[in-house]
């Protein structure tokens, strides 16, 4: 028999709360991280409801941006990444092909108008659901000297995605719209 806790995880229901937009229409040439999406911008539109849960947000150089990947592919174990020329665990990667297409991204807050944010250094592709804002805080975001395994050998410099993880155009992942 389930418990409580085991029950309420069973029935996860995610809820979109507005959409990205960004000049990325497609993942090929998109970049790969906010890292290097120096200079590209967009706009977060939350749902009205949602709108005045931005109040006190512009204090804040970046905030995080939780999103669904909506245009991926469907989940694999083992990816060759970006960065990379080896196949790796998908755990160990960036890789957006998850069991839960969820993202995360930490851009440059340029202002809010109403309901809007203007963000920069945008790496997501236009018209993404938007799941969850959350502002950066260095002091807990941060951890330079932290390991970054594989990623500290690799030599590959790639930085703009070239479509390998996306699905087909017009496939959309979920009924989470």
């Amino acid at each position: 028999m389930a418990n409580g806790a085991e029950e309420r995880r069973a029935g996860i229901n995610l809820r979109v709360i507005g959409r990205i937009r960004t000049p990325f229409i497609e993942a090929p040439g998109t970049p790969i991280q906010s890292a290097y999406a120096e200079g590209s911008e967009g706009n977060v539109i939350v749902d009205d409801v949602f709108a005045e849960a931005l109040d006190d947000i512009e204090g804040f150089d970046r905030v995080w941006l939780v999103y669904w990947m909506d245009r991926i592919s469907s989940f694999k174990p083992h990816v060759v990444p970006y960065r990379d020329t080896q196949e790796r665990g998908l755990f160990a990667t960036r890789s957006p092909c998850r069991p839960n297409p969820i993202g995360m991204s930490v851009v440059r807050l340029l202002g809010r108008e109403g309901g809007s944010l203007r963000v920069a250094d945008v790496d997501i592709l236009d018209d993404t659901p938007l799941l969850d804002i959350k502002p950066y805080v260095p002091e807990f975001d941060a951890h330079p000297s932290a390991k970054a395994g594989w990623f500290e050998e690799c030599g590959v410099d790639r930085r703009v995605a070239d479509g390998r993880f996306h699905a087909p155009e017009g496939s959309k992942r979920g009924g989470h719209r």
